[in-house]
C-alpha cells in the first residue's frame, strides 16, 4: 500500500477521535482521572477586507488518552 498525505492524516484523525472516545469512557474511573484531564485548543482567524468577511473558529480538546491515540495512529502509519 502506497502511503501518501492524505492516508496519514485520515488515520492521525481517527486516533484522535478514538482516543478521545476512550477518554470520554474513562472519565467515571477516579483512579485514572490524570488521563482524562483535557486542554482546550483554539484558533480563530478572521479577516474583513471589505468586499469578503470571514471568521472560522477550530476548537480542539486534548487529553493523554487522546494523544495516545495519536502515537498509536502514527505508529499504525509507519508499519503500513
Amino acid at each position: 500500500m502506497k502511503k501518501n498525505t492524505f492516508t496519514f492524516i485520515l488515520l492521525l484523525f481517527i486516533g484522535l477521535v478514538a482516543g478521545s472516545l476512550v477518554g470520554q469512557l474513562l472519565v467515571s474511573v477516579p483512579a485514572l482521572a490524570f488521563l482524562t484531564k483535557s486542554v482546550d485548543l483554539s484558533w480563530q482567524p478572521k479577516a474583513d477586507l471589505l468586499v469578503i468577511k470571514y471568521d472560522l473558529q477550530f476548537q480542539m480538546k486534548l487529553n493523554l488518552i487522546s494523544l495516545v491515540g495519536l502515537v498509536a495512529a502514527f505508529w499504525i502509519f509507519r508499519r503500513l
